[in-house]
Parts: structure tokens; sequence; C-alpha cells
């Protein structure tokens, strides 16, 4: 049977940035973005909010097209027209018909080299921007994970919110923008990513036109992580409390890295996890809770978030904490081999679409300079068994500083000192 979809290919262009393509024979439509490697912690403390303020200005106007033009051009083709900013990385991306990826292209390297950042475009931007963060503070189950990141990581770039303070964002200027785009956005930071039906010699030909203005320089560093954990709680008068529990996890290199993902799916990755079925299921002390692991190029954070009612918090970390420490004392094959299957599931469904699949190819370059295939990531989560479990269980547990946040009504939520004692083995 003839095989519907090509091999990846990657192509450097002489500036360092990087093209990887894989053509679907199948398909009609396509997706393409650019993954840029500078995000919130990129940024000084002055400029905090920057890379997100500039994906948003990315869209109001280049010196080729006003912002009603670029809505309007891929919107008269069907497509549509993204992006969005992380701790680490910020992405612009487009999924368009097949005869249409020139033009995608075409605008994706227009408003990352040509805007003009006009000043009433800006202060308009501006005022959405702070509504965004108003709308966040009125949301306590999303600004309660800012305070546990700022916790977790307080007095560095990694710590701070993605979208800024009122007053930093307020005091943005175009030139800002303009440095911090010609400081951050370099070909060697920049990744292209294509996928669906898709020509990688035309997509090289029309990028070495297009991006040729990028700079071959280095970009800055970014600055380490370093984990320091600790207490933030702000009561309010809300109907549930919302509590996160965290602790150092791993990085994207780390050899535990696969290990830390299994452990995740069984402790509270699912309906039949451990928190879920205890805490909730059998002790009915919340309606959500989960857990995560999140992972950064050089660190990463274990959390556990629940959401519960003011009178259940008595009893939910004791039972949190409990079947963490059980856990780490006894876990079966069969519990290994379901988050194992899990896992991997969730790999193979979720490479089903053009934007998945760029969106994977860009972040391993990014990430680790390299693709990964999908037989080694499965090799790595295949090779997790119960005593690797067990001992990184107990690596957590042992940690001495967790991260503990919590909003809402807090009056019967026990201190942190009290929480952190439970982790002590006796």
């Amino acid at each position: 049977m003839t095989s519907t979809m090509s091999e990846p290919i990657l192509t450097v262009l002489d500036n360092g940035l990087r093209i990887i393509t894989e053509d679907s024979l199948h398909l009609e439509t396509a997706g393409v973005g650019v993954w840029v490697d500078a995000g919130a912690r990129y940024e000084e403390e002055s400029l905090n909010g920057i890379s997100h303020f500039l994906e948003h200005m990315a869209f109001k106007g280049t010196e080729n097209r006003s912002a009603l033009d670029i809505a309007e051009q891929i919107e008269d083709v069907g497509g549509h027209l993204n992006a969005y900013t992380s701790r680490e990385q910020t992405v612009f991306h487009a999924r368009i018909l097949k005869d249409d990826l020139a033009l995608a292209l075409d605008i994706l390297a227009d408003i990352l080299q040509n805007s003009t950042f006009d000043e009433d475009e800006m202060e308009r931007e501006k005022s959405v921007v702070l509504q965004e963060i108003g709308q966040t503070r009125d949301t306590p189950d999303d600004i309660v994970f800012d305070r546990f990141q700022e916790t977790a990581y307080p007095d560095q770039p990694l710590g701070r919110s993605i979208l800024g303070t009122e007053e930093r964002v307020k005091g943005f200027s175009a030139d800002d923008l303009r440095g911090y785009l010609a400081e951050h956005y370099r070909g060697p930071s920049m990744v292209l990513a294509a996928a669906g039906r898709v020509d990688h010699d035309a997509l090289v030909r029309q990028a070495e036109k297009l991006f040729s203005g990028i700079s071959a320089e280095t970009g800055p560093t970014r600055p380490d992580a370093k984990y320091t954990g600790g207490e933030y709680r702000e009561s309010r008068d809300l109907e549930q409390v919302h509590f996160l529990a965290g602790f150092d996890g791993v990085s994207y290199h780390d050899p535990e890295f696969y290990t830390s993902q299994v452990y995740s799916a069984v402790l509270g990755g699912g309906m039949s996890s451990r928190l879920f079925q205890e805490v909730r299921e059998k002790q009915g002390l919340c309606y959500a809770i989960y857990s995560f692991s999140s992972s950064f190029v050089d660190g990463g954070l274990f959390g556990i978030y629940a959401g519960t009612g003011e009178e259940e918090t008595t009893a939910l970390l004791p039972a949190i904490s409990g079947e963490m420490m059980k856990l780490a004392d006894d876990v079966g094959e069969d519990e290994v081999k379901r988050a194992k299957t899990q896992l991997k599931a969730g790999l193979l469904m979720a490479m089903e679409s053009p934007q998945a699949r760029i969106e994977q190819f860009a972040r391993q370059l990014v990430i680790y300079d390299r693709l990964i295939p999908k037989e080694e990531i499965i090799a790595g989560v295949d090779k997790v068994d119960a005593a690797a479990l067990k001992s990184y269980a107990s690596s957590i547990i042992g940690q001495t500083t967790p991260t503990m946040t919590a909003m809402g009504p807090l009056s019967k939520l026990e201190h942190y000192d009290a929480f952190q004692a439970r982790f002590i083995r006796t």
C-alpha cells in the first residue's frame, strides 16, 4: 500500500531559521506557523508582559497591510490566523486550504518583520490586554495558577505572569516592541513548520525570500530557573476554595521525564486515577481534582489542583498527601500499564491534524534541536515500571519545600507548616 504521508523534511537557512515540513498527500488543507524561542521568561522585569503584547500587536498593521487587510486576506480564503504566548515560546500560526499556503506564509513573514506599531493601535490594544488581565483576576481558577508559578519561582522571570501587570503594559512603547523584536526574533531562535498538503522545496524557496531580513545572530540566553517553593493564600468571598499543591519537577531533558508523566497519570490523570477515585468518588471532597507535570528546558513543576468547599478543606489536604504517600509505598503494574496506555493513546490521537503535527515538530526542534521519533517517545514511556514509579514518588514527597497556593474562603485550610509536615516519614 502506498503511504499518503511523507517523512518530515528539515532545511536550515543561512540565517539559522529551521524549516520543517511533512506532506500529507490525502489532505486538502495545511497548517503553517512560526515558533519563536522567546516567551515570558526571557523578559526583563521592566518589560514583563511584552512577549504577549507583541503577539497582539503583530496583527495590528504592517508596512504592507492594515489590521483589516490582515483579517480580510486570510478569511477571504477561508483560513484562520492566530497566535499564543507561553513562558518559553511565542507562536504565530495559520490553517488554510492547500492552495493558499503561500498567502499564509507571506502574511506570517509580514507581521513578524514589518509591523508598524502604530500609536493609536497600541493604545487600543493596551486597553484590550488590560481587560484580559482584569478578566483573569475575576477568574480564580486561572489566577491561582499564576500565584502558584510565582510562589514556586519567586523574583525571577519564570515566576512572572505571561500577561504582565497593568502598570507595565500601560508603559510599553513602540521602541520597546522594536527592541524586543530585534533582540529575540532571530533565525537560530525560530522554527517555521508546515504540515498537511505541503511542497517542501516550494516553501523553502518562498521562505528564503520572505525571511531574508531575519538576523543570523544568536539571541540572548534565558535566565536560569530556580525552584524555591513556599506559600501564598488569598481569602476571597467565593463559593469554592481553589487549591494547588506543588513540588519541584523535571525538565524536558531529565532522564525522569517520562517517569514524571506516568506518575502524574497514575496519581491524578483521569477518572481511574488515585486522587479522582479516593478524593472525589469515595470521600466526595471536591468536584474537580487532577495532577499535572509541567516541564521547562531547565526545570519543571509537579502539581495537584483541587476545587472544593470551605468545610471540605479540613479533610482534603490529608487525603491528597495520604494518596501521595501510599503511591510511594505501593503501585501495581496494572496501574502503570493503564497510565502508559493513556499517555501513548493521547500522543497518537493528538497527531491526527496538521496543526497538532506542526506543534509537535516545532516544539521538538526548539527544545531538543532535533525531531523525536514516535517510536522513541513510546519506548521512553514503555520502560517506566512500578519500581521506577515508586522511586520517583518517593523523591517527590521527600522534598522539604512544597508550594502551596489557595484562594477562596480559607478559614478551615491548614497552615503551610502543617501541610509540609505531612510528607515527613516517621
